[in-house]
């Protein structure tokens, strides 16, 4: 560590952490989003206090924490630490009680939580006349946590004295935690090796509740007279009766803070949290969705290639937003994880208020300023959240798998989406009639192009009001919906928190009513600006709110809707047009008198909430899976359905920029991710379209969409040869569906993510960490890289093992080793995709125009040999894509397996299930097939016109055709007719 003379404060952090290489930049600014709408740090009070206190911390080596744990407070009983924390906060002694929590969970997880006892206990003075609660907030967990709280009662304290107490807990107590109790700080190990950090650096920063003591005011000043002195003594006194977190503490937003135009009145003083956690030994992080910019996060410190802010998570409508940047987006997951060759750790910060992290890392060696042989890297965080409970969680991998396992029992996985939703999405902003919808409809079908949903934005009202419709432009909506439904296709309409402040509108009436609208700070109802002028907003908060939201999506309420009618929850951050950052002001009362401030982050996932539980029933007997859109999002959020990246730009960066982002969502736990393709903003170029179409095939959310102002864009528009090669790409998309289908449910079972980066599926090769362009598709084996560049016709993949690849077009043959990069021909016509060997996937090969149609298609099998020539497996899951009758068994899940020897492929149930009794649509799926089987790689004895099939005590023959290898080409075979029931048990022999 280098002594406090060699270090000032921002420039300290630098030569204090910063020896480690930068990392390189992405991508280059685009059209910059008014920056000046949006927060910097140093303009958020807490903020920049946190960060000032970390500056002061870092530049004073003799610093040491002035928390202490009670040495006789700590009780050890059932898994679970419970102590009292002593902040000493003046010289004098003056201390603050804070109890906390150590929980061990029987998943092996750690959960530490700080409180702060005269807030806990009410015993605070609010400003002025406020009803807001005295408490930090308590309730996030109601909201995000749904399990894996379970405590560990095998956990047991190792070693105790009056200095520190030692934890051992997790799977065969591999895990111990040592508290250290002055000053208090907690490493937490694995197998003997501390692997994180919390409170290593001394940042715990938990403000405190203190009365406000205002300045005496200054003599009236007589003329002539000075009265400075008198100031500066009124100034003195207040500052000695307001302790300091630290010399020279500003204290200027403790009370009150503007931006913008707009005072934030701050009822409970300063309550702000933060803490660093370090990551020993760990140089790549990930997560804390959404930003733009790289996988594998950027240093925030400032320097070459760095950041100059902290990544921000206050949820916001932030249009047109640029790249590489850690601002703020519309949604937020405070889960992050480190990684290292072997090693897997991370933690989740349950806080919905405002939060900021930086990010610094620093080189280990036995001379620090080496950065040669025998240095490592270490990766400090710094959490800093406005308010609420300081409440993290530690998890100790040592798997990618392992943290997203352990992250989603305590935030639930993902939902099981309705088979419609993973097809193509047709949308802009706004088709202009019910006939402009049929049209699109019936073009899409004239020239061939599948597409599940088609989407209105706000124009089909009535003047911004929500559950109706424009008389003249949308005159028949149910006919509308009925030509859709002809065709398999679903209807998804936008509906968004803001109520129309309307005479006659009974939704509007109602919510004022009921009371069931956010208020302002002065406990009445809060008036906004959004798109229908002024505004009430939805308090999804309160339960009597949900439950009266519920009735507004009945059938027979909103008319015009049907049951291929589905919904998007936009602008849920909240936007308010004349609000703070274009938002809700934070002094805005909720259900419970907690303020905005607290429960910001989770103000999107209350109100998809709402709008996932209304959709699941909306007539007498009906119970069906939702499909709900949102644009704000929290941890917890995958429960309830699908999200995209916001209001993106038609342009080649915001394109390229989108796989790290959608690739971050799925790291996170929030798989079911998207971007607009083609762009929100601005005009694509043809090619630019047509490449955005060919990754858009791989995002798990697929939908294009549009700005109103830009010119139309519908696939059939783009004219030749644009128009065939992206309807490649969207056939490309429905053939796979089998196989996207089966990988969401592996998400459904253990959040695993749907698209998974480098590091994820080799975590021990380490040229892979920072690689975020190349992705693999579920455990298809099929590694994708598109082209989002303009005019490029290569691409150059990397190579993450020895295992043979061919090109799924093609069969080629991939001429590479492993952690070698190859270069493969792409011109527009194709997209780069690879079939890794060893693997089986499912597809449905009959050209259709949407899902619904291929319910009852045929399957192909394609098994993709391994490099041993000999052996590959494949998994497929299957049920009616509709309801929930999956949850009682009504589903077909099986397992393909090459054998060792390469003489057979069969079909087994993949989860050796007991015989469950069938119902209509198990029967019905007794008529759907394997149709073929194709084998990429196949060996040279299967040069034979006949195999045999062996299925439910029947035995035939179908036809095998064999093509042998040649000019780079693997071998391949085709099985024809294979003929046995997709749900059944049955053998393919080649011997």
């Amino acid at each position: 560590m280098l002594g406090s003379g060699q270090l000032s404060m921002s420039g300290g952090w630098t030569a204090y952490l910063c020896l480690a290489s930068a990392l390189t930049g992405l991508f280059g600014p685009a059209v910059a989003v008014k920056e000046h709408d949006f927060k910097k740090c140093d303009q958020a009070g807490f903020c920049k206090r946190n960060r000032a206190f970390a500056d002061h911390v870092v530049a004073n080596t003799a610093w040491e924490s002035p928390y202490n744990i009670l040495a006789d407070s700590a009780s050890f009983k059932d898994g679970q630490l419970q102590a009292t924390i002593l902040k000493t906060v003046n010289d004098a002694g003056e201390t603050v009680r804070l109890p906390i929590t150590v929980s061990f969970l029987e998943s092996g997880t750690a959960r530490v939580t700080v409180d702060e006892e005269k807030r806990q206990k009410g015993e605070i003075e609010l400003r002025g006349d406020s009803k807001a609660r005295k408490q930090r907030y308590n309730e996030a967990e109601q909201w995000v946590i749904v399990g894996g709280l379970t405590l560990d009662k095998e956990a047991k304290v190792d070693y105790q004295d009056d200095t520190q107490i030692t934890v051992q807990y997790g799977p065969e107590s591999k895990f111990e935690a040592s508290i250290k109790f002055a000053p208090f700080s907690i490493d937490f190990k694995r197998d003997g090796d501390t692997h994180i950090k919390l409170n290593d650096k001394g940042l715990l920063n938990m403000e405190h509740w203190r009365p406000r003591i205002d300045a005496s005011p200054a003599p009236e000043k007589q003329e002539g007279e000075d009265n400075s002195s008198s100031e500066t003594e009124s100034a003195e006194t207040t500052a000695a009766q307001v302790p300091e977190a630290y010399p020279g503490e500003d204290q200027n937003t403790w009370w009150e803070e503007s931006f913008g135009g707009n005072t934030d009145s701050k009822p409970r003083g300063p309550e702000s949290v933060a803490l660093d956690i370090s990551f020993v030994g760990y140089d790549h992080i990930y997560g804390i969705p959404s930003h733009t910019g790289p996988l594998s996060l950027r240093q925030t410190r400032g320097g070459e290639g760095n950041f100059q802010e902290p990544y921000r998570m206050y949820n916001a409508d932030v249009f047109e937003y640029i790249l590489d940047s850690p601002m703020t987006l519309y949604g937020s997951i405070p889960f992050l994880q480190a990684h290292r060759k072997d090693s897997s750790v991370g933690i989740f910060w349950l806080n919905a208020a405002e939060t900021w992290v930086d990010i610094t890392k620093e080189k280990e060696s036995k001379n620090p300023l080496a950065l040669g042989i025998g240095s490592k890297t270490s990766t400090s965080t710094h959490w800093i959240s406005e308010a609420g409970l300081l409440d993290v969680f530690v998890f100790l991998g040592p798997t990618p798998q392992d943290l997203i396992r352990k992250y989603s029992e305590l935030t639930g996985t993902t939902a099981m989406p309705q088979e419609f939703s993973l097809g193509y999405h047709q949308c802009r902003w706004n088709y202009v009639s019910d006939e402009d919808v049929k049209d699109v409809d019936r073009k899409m079908d004239k020239f061939n192009i599948p597409y599940d949903v088609i989407w209105l934005d706000i124009e089909y009202t009535d003047d911004k009001k929500y559950f109706t419709w424009d008389g003249h432009s949308f005159a028949d909506p149910i006919g509308m919906g009925k030509q859709l439904e002809s065709h398999g296709r679903q209807l998804v309409a936008i509906i968004d928190p803001h109520i129309k402040n309307v005479d006659g509108y009974k939704v509007s009436e109602e919510l004022k009513s009921q009371k069931f609208a956010v208020n302002n700070k002065d406990g009445e109802i809060f008036e906004g600006w959004c798109w229908p002028g002024s505004s009430h907003w939805v308090d999804a908060f309160n339960a009597a709110a949900r439950k009266w939201w519920a009735t507004l999506f009945k059938y027979a309420r909103f008319e015009g809707s049907m049951r291929n009618t589905w919904i998007w929850n936009d602008m849920n951050e909240p936007s308010v047009f004349n609000g703070p950052e274009t938002t809700m002001p934070k002094d805005n009362l909720h259900y419970g008198n907690w303020e905005h401030r607290d429960i910001h982050n989770l103000n999107g996932l209350t109100f998809h909430n709402a709008t996932f539980e209304a959709l699941k029933s909306r007539e007498a007997g009906e119970f069906r899976r939702p499909f709900v859109l949102t644009r704000s999002f929290f941890a917890g959020s995958q429960r309830l359905g699908a999200m995209w990246t916001g209001d993106n730009q038609a342009a080649w960066d915001h394109l390229e920029g989108s796989i790290p982002m959608v690739l971050s969502q799925n790291i996170a736990g929030f798989p079911f991710s998207g971007a607009d393709v083609g762009g929100f903003f601005g005009n694509p170029e043809k090619e630019l379209l047509t490449r955005w179409y060919q990754a858009g095939a791989f995002y798990p959310f697929f939908r294009a969409h549009a700005h109103i102002d830009s010119r139309r864009r519908e696939p059939y528009l783009a004219g030749e040869p644009y128009t065939t090669i992206i309807a490649a790409a969207l056939r490309l998309r429905y053939s796979l569906l089998p196989s996207w289908y089966t990988a969401f449910r592996q998400a459904y079972l253990t959040n695993e993510p749907v698209i998974k980066p480098m590091f994820y599926t080799h975590p021990n090769e380490e040229a892979g960490f920072a690689i975020d362009d190349q992705f693999f598709v579920g455990n298809t084996g099929l590694l994708a890289k598109p082209v989002t560049q303009k005019d490029k016709e290569t691409v150059d993949i990397w190579i993450p093992d020895n295992e043979v690849y061919y090109d799924y077009f093609t069969y080629d043959i991939i001429p590479s080793n492993k952690g070698k990069t190859v270069t493969l021909d792409a011109p527009l016509s194709k997209i780069p995709l690879l079939m890794q060997g060893g693997h089986i996937f499912a597809r449905r090969d009959r050209p259709r125009r949407s899902s619904t149609l291929m319910k009852w298609d045929d399957y192909t099998l394609v098994v993709t040999v391994g490099k041993d020539g000999k052996t590959a497996e494949g998994d497929l899951y299957v049920d009616d894509g509709d309801s929930y009758e999956f949850e009682k068994g009504q589903y077909i899940y099986r397992k393909f397996i090459l054998d060792g020897d390469a003489k057979t492929i069969s079909s087994v149930d993949g989860e050796d299930r007991k015989k469950v009794k069938e119902g209509d649509w198990m029967k019905k799926m007794h008529q759907v097939t394997v149709d073929k089987i194709i084998i990429v790689g196949a060996p040279a004895s299967w040069d034979k016109q006949e195999v045999t099939v062996e299925s439910e005590g029947e035995t035939w023959t179908a036809t095998l055709e064999y093509t042998p290898a040649g000019k780079g080409r693997a071998a391949f075979a085709v099985v024809k007719k294979v003929g046995a029931r997709i749900g059944a048990d049955w053998k393919v022999s080649f011997a």
